[in-house]
């Protein structure tokens, strides 16, 4: 029975065997319809226009100007001004670039500056305080000449407290002999 059972199982395998070979044998072939299928398209498709942000024209004026003001205050804040020793006298080069600060703040009405006097550490306290001032004062003076309205400026002495060089020779006091420009 045995035998039976496994003739059968045989004959079962190769009967499906035979349909699954003879199933992947048949092929379709469709014939073509003897009229020509003629798609026409009467739409006009136009793609939808882009839109460019709205720019403002005034926002970008006054961005613009901003930016010129920011460089412009940096420009007047990182130059400084030098003297000669024990003197508050403007040299030719400081009163260049003394014209320059006054173009700025003649441009920009609405910064206000404070000039600062400063000096080497020769000399006694009182002394370096009273000719921080005369410098301060000397740049201000040129500076109204020159078409800054006096209330836009102020002066103040710091003497020989803010030394830019901590040295002691004449590289370092030469550094240290000068107006800065802070804009308040």
């Amino acid at each position: 029975m045995k035998i039976k059972w496994y003739v059968g199982i045989v004959a079962l395998m190769a009967l499906s065997l035979l349909l699954f070979a003879g199933c992947a044998k048949k092929s379709t072939t469709t014939e073509p319809t003897q009229g020509q299928v003629q798609v026409k398209d009467d739409s006009q498709w136009t793609p939808p226009a882009q839109q460019e942000p709205a720019v403002d024209e005034a926002t970008l004026a006054a961005e613009a100007q901003a930016r010129a003001k920011a460089e412009a205050v940096q420009e007047l804040t990182s130059v400084t001004i030098h003297f000669a020793f024990n003197s508050y006298e403007l040299s030719d080069e400081a009163r260049s670039i003394l014209a320059q600060k006054a173009n700025i703040l003649r441009k920009y009405d609405g910064v206000n500056v404070v000039i600062e006097g400063h000096c080497d550490e020769r000399g006694t306290e009182e002394y370096n305080l009273a000719l921080g001032e005369r410098r301060a004062r000397a740049a201000y003076e040129h500076m109204v000449i020159l078409g800054v309205q006096p209330e836009r400026m102020k002066i103040v002495s710091f003497g020989e407290e803010y030394p830019v060089d901590p040295g002691h020779n004449e590289t370092a006091w030469a550094k240290n002999r000068r107006d800065e420009f802070v804009v308040k």
